[in-house]
C-alpha cells in the first residue's frame, strides 16, 4: 500500500507544480518584457504552455494503481488549460495528451484509449470553454469539478469495463480508488483557485499600472503646460511643503540665488526662497489659502517690481478636504512701465499736434516780417546791410527748426520709388564737396556698384544724407576727412558715414537720438532724430559706433526684402 500512496502523493505534488509554475513564468515574462503590460491573450498563453508542460512531466513519472488503474494526473492541467483556452489550442493540448499517451502508457487499448485520455469529456469541455472565462469563480470551481470527477471515475472503472472481477479487491484498496478520484478533484480546484487569484491579482496590477501611467503622464503635462505658462506658479501641501513649481517661478527665485534647481526647492519650505520684504506677506497668503480662503489679483509692489498675486487652496474634488495651497504670481512691472510709457506717448502726441499747429501759424508771419525786411533793406543805406542780413538768417534759422519739427512730428504718407541709393548719393555730392571746401575738409566716395535697388524716398534720404554728412562735418576740424560708403549685404543694403572727428563721450551716445538732445552749442536735438524717424519709416535700422579722439561712424541697413504698404505707392 505504501508503493500506492507514494505514486499518488507524487502525481498529487506534480500537477500542483502547474500552480506554481504558472505565478513563475508570469513573473519571468514580466521582466523579460521590461514592465509593458500583458493582455489577456497573453494570460491564458502562459495558462497553456504551463498546462502543457505539467501534461508531460505528469504523463512522464505515470505508474499504475495496483496494476489496474493509470496513477497520471495530467487531465488537471489539461482540462484547466482547455477551459481557458479554448477551440484554439484545445485542439493543440489534446493532440499532446494522445502522444503522450501512446509514448508513456504501456497497456494500450481501445477501451483504455476511450477512458484514460479523457476524450470522452473533451465534447463537454469544448462546450464549456467559451464561457468559462465570463463566468464567476464558483461556476468555473463547478464546471471544472463535475469534468474532472467525470474523468476520473471513468479511468476508476476502466478495470470493470474492461472485464475485471471487482470482487476480488479489499474495501481498502477500493477505498484507495476513491480517494483517488476524490484527491484528483480537489487538486484541480485548488490549481484553478490558485491561477483564478493570480489572474484577479494581475488584472489589479495592470489597472494599477494604468492609473500610475495615466497620472505620471497627466503629471508630465501639467508640469509642462506650468512651465510654458507666462505667469509664476508654486504649489505647496498642508505642511506649507512645496510639491510642484514651474520654470517662471523658479526664473523669480534664482535672481537671489542663480545655483538655486528645482529639486532644491521641492520638499522645502518655500518662505525659505522668498524674498525676505515678502517673506510675512507671502506665508500669511498662504496660510489664508490652506484656511480656505481665496484671494485674486491682489496688487503688490515690492522694491522695483510690481505683481499680481492670488492664492487659492487645493481641495479634494468629492471629500473637499483641502490638500495644499497654490500661489500664483504675474510680473507686470513692464506692463506698468509700457503703460506709462504709452500714456506719455500719448500726451506727447497731443502736444506735438499742437506744437505742429503752433509752428504752422508762426511761420505765416514770419514770412510776412522777412518780406518787409526785404523791402526795408533796399531802402535803407548800405551801411545798415549787415544788420538786416543777421536778422534774415536768424529767420531762416528759425524757419529750418520749424522744417525739421515738423518732419519730425508729422506722420506723413511716405511715397516711395525704387531707386539706387547710390545715385541719391551721388546727387548731392557737389553739395557736400561744396560745403566740405568752405570747411576746408574732403570727402570720399566708396560706392558698391553691385548694390541692389530699394524702395526709397528720394527726398528723405537726401535730408538723411545731408545731415548725417553736416553732422560729421561739424564734429571734425580743417583737413578733416569724411567717407560715404555703400555696401552690398545678404539682407539689403548699408549706407556708412565715417569721419575722424573728436567723436562722442559713451554717456552721451544713448541719448544721441533723443528728440531735443544736442552735443552741439547752437544745435536743436532735431536733426538726428528726424533720421532716426527717416530710417524706421524705410524699415531700416541705424547703429552708432563712436571713440573719443577717433571718429564716428554711423551704419544705416536698408532690407532689400522691403515693399510698400498700401498707403505708400511706387513712383
Amino acid at each position: 500500500m505504501y508503493y500506492e500512496y507514494k505514486n499518488i502523493l507524487l502525481q498529487v505534488l506534480i500537477s500542483i507544480s502547474f500552480a506554481l509554475l504558472f505565478p513563475l513564468v508570469y513573473r519571468f515574462l514580466r521582466s523579460r518584457l521590461n514592465q509593458q503590460r500583458l493582455n489577456s491573450k497573453g494570460f491564458i498563453l502562459i495558462i497553456v504552455w504551463c498546462g502543457a508542460i505539467s501534461l508531460v512531466v505528469c504523463s512522464i513519472f505515470a505508474s499504475r494503481l495496483f496494476d489496474l488503474v493509470p496513477l497520471n494526473l495530467g487531465l488537471i492541467p489539461l482540462f484547466i488549460a482547455i477551459l481557458y483556452g479554448g477551440y484554439k489550442w484545445g485542439i493543440f493540448l489534446v493532440s499532446l495528451n494522445m502522444v503522450c499517451y501512446f509514448v508513456f502508457d504501456d497497456h494500450i487499448t481501445s477501451i483504455n484509449f476511450l477512458l484514460h485520455t479523457g476524450i470522452l469529456v473533451y465534447p463537454f469541455l469544448f462546450h464549456l470553454s467559451p464561457y468559462f472565462l465570463k463566468d464567476p469563480l464558483l461556476g468555473k470551481t463547478k464546471k471544472l469539478g463535475v469534468s474532472l470527477l467525470i474523468a476520473m471515475t471513468l479511468i476508476i472503472l476502466s478495470p470493470l469495463v474492461d472485464g475485471y472481477d471487482i470482487s476480488m479487491l479489499e474495501i481498502e484498496q477500493f477505498a484507495i480508488g476513491l480517494s483517488y478520484v476524490v484527491i484528483a478533484t480537489l487538486c484541480g480546484i485548488m490549481v484553478l483557485h490558485v491561477i483564478e487569484f493570480t489572474f484577479e491579482k494581475w488584472l489589479l496590477r495592470e489597472q494599477l499600472d494604468g492609473i500610475s501611467e495615466k497620472y505620471i503622464l497627466g503629471e508630465e503635462k501639467l508640469q509642462q503646460v506650468m512651465d510654458i505658462s507666462p505667469i509664476c506658479m508654486v504649489s505647496v501641501d498642508r505642511d506649507g511643503l512645496v510639491t510642484s513649481i514651474n520654470d517662471r517661478m523658479m526664473t523669480l527665485y534664482q535672481v537671489r540665488n542663480p545655483e538655486l534647481k528645482k529639486s532644491d526647492v521641492l520638499g522645502h519650505p518655500i518662505r525659505l526662497f522668498i524674498d525676505p520684504l515678502e517673506e510675512e506677506h507671502v506665508s500669511y497668503r498662504i496660510s489664508q489659502a490652506l484656511q480656505g480662503v481665496k484671494v485674486d489679483q491682489e496688487l503688490v509692489k515690492s522694491d522695483s517690481r510690481i505683481s499680481y498675486m492670488s492664492t487659492s487652496p487645493l481641495t479634494n474634488s468629492y471629500t473637499k478636504e483641502i490638500l495644499g495651497a497654490v500661489m500664483i504670481t504675474q510680473d507686470i512691472t513692464e506692463l506698468e512701465r509700457l503703460r506709462s510709457e504709452l500714456g506719455n506717448v500719448e500726451r506727447l502726441s497731443l502736444v506735438g499736434q499742437m506744437a505742429a499747429s503752433i509752428t504752422h501759424e508762426i511761420r505765416n508771419p514770419m514770412s510776412v516780417v522777412r518780406g518787409f525786411l526785404q523791402l526795408m533793406k533796399e531802402k535803407s543805406p548800405s551801411s545798415l546791410d549787415h544788420y538786416y542780413r543777421i536778422v534774415m538768417e536768424e529767420l531762416d534759422r528759425a524757419n529750418s527748426i520749424i522744417d525739421d519739427f515738423l518732419s519730425l512730428a508729422q506722420n506723413r504718407v511716405s511715397e516711395k520709388e525704387e531707386c539706387h541709393i547710390d545715385r541719391i548719393i551721388n546727387d548731392l555730392s557737389p553739395l557736400l564737396w561744396a560745403d566740405a571746401n568752405l570747411r576746408g575738409q574732403t570727402i570720399e566716395l566708396r560706392l558698391d556698384d553691385t548694390a541692389p535697388k530699394l524702395m526709397l524716398n528720394a527726398k528723405e534720404i537726401k535730408q538723411l544724407i545731408l545731415n548725417l554728412a553736416r553732422n560729421g562735418m561739424e564734429a571734425m576740424g580743417e583737413k578733416g576727412q569724411l567717407m560715404l560708403r555703400t555696401k552690398a549685404t545678404a539682407t539689403g543694403v548699408e549706407l556708412i558715414v565715417q569721419d575722424n572727428g573728436s567723436g562722442i563721450p559713451k554717456s552721451k551716445q544713448d541719448k544721441l537720438f533723443t528728440p531735443f538732445f544736442s552735443t552741439k552749442e547752437k544745435g536743436t536735438g532735431l536733426g538726428l532724430s528726424l533720421c532716426l524717424t527717416i530710417v524706421e519709416r524705410h524699415k531700416g535700422k541705424i547703429i552708432l559706433d563712436s571713440e573719443e579722439g577717433i571718429g564716428t561712424t554711423i551704419i544705416v541697413n536698408f532690407p532689400a526684402s522691403y515693399l510698400p504698404k498700401e498707403n505708400e505707392h511706387v513712383i
